[in-house]
């Protein structure tokens, strides 16, 4: 939920996406109603459809710390959540990497964002965002974009240790130890 979408360049002659706002449109916004965004765990599966590998994003943050992240961005207006969730997931893991989106797009987990610490296990100084949380399989290759510098697969217990977990963005290590755990592997 850090990263910020690109503005789109119109065509010559083309009115700007009204579905795309400002960077002054988006902070008030920010400041007065809560976000709605999806995020994505990529997960590698064998061929009965368990999971072999959680898929973490390392990221640079402006100060130039590293973190480690998952798929995350904004729904935008007159957008479906299905259409949301593969523009990020190419956004981030890259064209290649051939998302597996369920039928029927029912999130793993809802999470709440909140700009102060401690009213909840996740936190995002900029906002109030409710997010969907998905688990998507990943059959391709990725070449993280964007501000996603690689991403890194491991077994599910090590995407559960708290060495991951504590360098995880915003919370999103619970994520990481909810879906290790639904997969009774924790």
């Amino acid at each position: 939920m850090r990263t910020p979408d690109p503005e789109p360049i119109p065509e010559p002659g083309e009115t700007p996406n009204p579905a795309w706002l400002s960077d002054i449109e988006l902070a008030r916004v920010r400041e007065r109603l809560p976000l709605l965004y999806v995020e994505a765990i990529p997960v590698r599966v064998d061929g009965l459809g368990v999971v072999t590998e959680i898929g973490v994003l390392l990221r640079a943050t402006a100060l130039g710390e590293m973190t480690r992240t998952i798929v995350s961005g904004r729904v935008l207006y007159g957008e479906t959540v299905r259409e949301a969730l593969f523009r990020h997931l190419e956004k981030d893991l890259g064209p290649m990497a051939f998302p597996l989106l369920p039928a029927s797009p029912v999130p793993f987990q809802v999470a709440e964002y909140f700009p102060i610490p401690g009213m909840g296990p996740y936190t995002d100084e900029r906002q109030h965002a409710v997010s969907l949380v998905f688990v998507v399989p990943v059959t391709g290759t990725c070449e993280p974009r964007q501000d996603a510098l690689e991403i890194t697969w491991m077994p599910p217990e090590e995407a559960a240790s708290s060495d991951i977990v504590d360098d995880m963005e915003g919370g999103r290590g619970a994520l990481l130890k909810a879906l290790v755990s639904s997969l009774g592997r924790l």
